[in-house]
């Protein structure tokens, strides 16, 4: 059972920054697209970013498009988020998943297209 290990979630004021992690220990996901949900209290998972399995391409969902960054580092087999000024509709449990499907040409923003999850990361924003 593959396991994804998330980190970097916490407390920041709003307009602040933070960077999560997501490493896949014992896995090569280099050929599987990545991706980053989120779930807030009483609301559906929904998606905010997603890495093309080559690093060709990124895709955001619109309410982060222009703070958000999502990257990786093949060598450490961990991809990243980075997000920048961050709002009070951003505070939510941030997951890191892999797709079930390896080399698709672009990421599902569904999250019943991932197979693999990690436990998620709290981000709270404090206004």
């Amino acid at each position: 059972q593959v396991q994804l290990v998330e980190s970097g979630g916490g407390l920041v004021q709003a307009g602040g920054s933070l960077r999560l992690s997501c490493a896949v220990p014992g896995r090569s996901f280099s050929i599987y697209n990545m991706g980053w949900f989120r779930q807030a209290p009483g609301k559906e998972r929904e998606f905010v970013a997603a890495l093309k399995w080559n690093g060709a391409a990124t895709y955001y969902a619109d309410s982060v498009k222009g703070r958000v960054t999502i990257s990786k580092n093949s060598a450490l087999d961990t991809t990243y988020l980075q997000m920048n000024s961050l709002i009070p509709e951003d505070p939510a449990v941030y997951y890191c998943a892999t797709e079930s499907t390896r080399q698709r040409n672009v990421p599902s923003r569904a999250p019943g297209a991932y197979a693999y999850w990690g436990q998620g990361t709290q981000v709270t924003v404090s206004s």
